[in-house]
């Protein structure tokens, strides 16, 4: 492991690190052995390989995480990668509890790296589902029966947007608060906005 590939910024992030720090430690140095580029973005460590995001080291309440970009697309040779909610289409992740798993498995990883970069060499994309492949709630259809202009505002945002209201105002379990969703974010959509904007 060279300190000319490591980043400051990571660094900073492990010195802060309270859970899994030692875990992010040997990830990191594993990692960097296969010759990454390390970045800091989405407040974690991230590793590129020609500016393209091969994979993300993160940690949860319940473990700590290799997550490969692109994880969709690897063998998995050893079955051990993780689709980490059923929404997740390209990213999967292998977890861990304790660093002792990731000493022992320091070849497979490093292994499923390498494949990671190659996929990336080879320029291979995931096929995402389509926004018309997800179902429109029920709620949602309504009230696009009931006001035509909030469908064609609807269908004016970016697919991404689309598919971020389509998850949220599908998650709920109560048709009630289904539809509590949909009138809160009505006036959003009718003025182009996202979820989050």
């Amino acid at each position: 492991m060279t300190n000319r590939r490591m980043n400051p910024k990571v660094d900073g992030f492990l010195r802060k690190a309270k859970k899994w720090k030692e875990e992010y430690e040997k990830l990191r140095q594993f990692v960097l052995d296969c010759e990454l580029t390390e970045e800091f973005k989405w407040m974690h460590p991230c590793y590129t390989f020609e500016e393209k995001n091969i994979v993300l080291i993160h940690g949860f309440k319940e473990y700590c995480a290799l997550l490969f970009h692109k994880g969709a697309l690897l063998q998995d040779a050893h079955g051990i990668l993780v689709q980490q909610t059923e929404n997740v289409q390209s990213a999967r992740q292998i977890r861990f509890t304790h660093v002792q798993e990731i000493v022992e498995m320091e070849t497979i990883l490093k292994a499923y790296i390498h494949e990671a970069i190659e996929v990336e060499k080879a320029g291979l994309e995931v096929t995402f589902k389509k926004n018309t492949e997800f179902i429109i709630p029920e709620e949602l259809q309504n009230k696009f029966d009931e006001i035509p202009a909030l469908k064609t505002a609807f269908e004016a945002l970016t697919p991404g947007r689309q598919r971020a209201y389509l998850l949220y105002f599908s998650q709920p379990k109560q048709s009630k608060t289904r539809e509590s969703r949909v009138e809160k974010y009505m006036e959003q959509i009718l003025n182009g906005k996202g979820l989050n904007d």
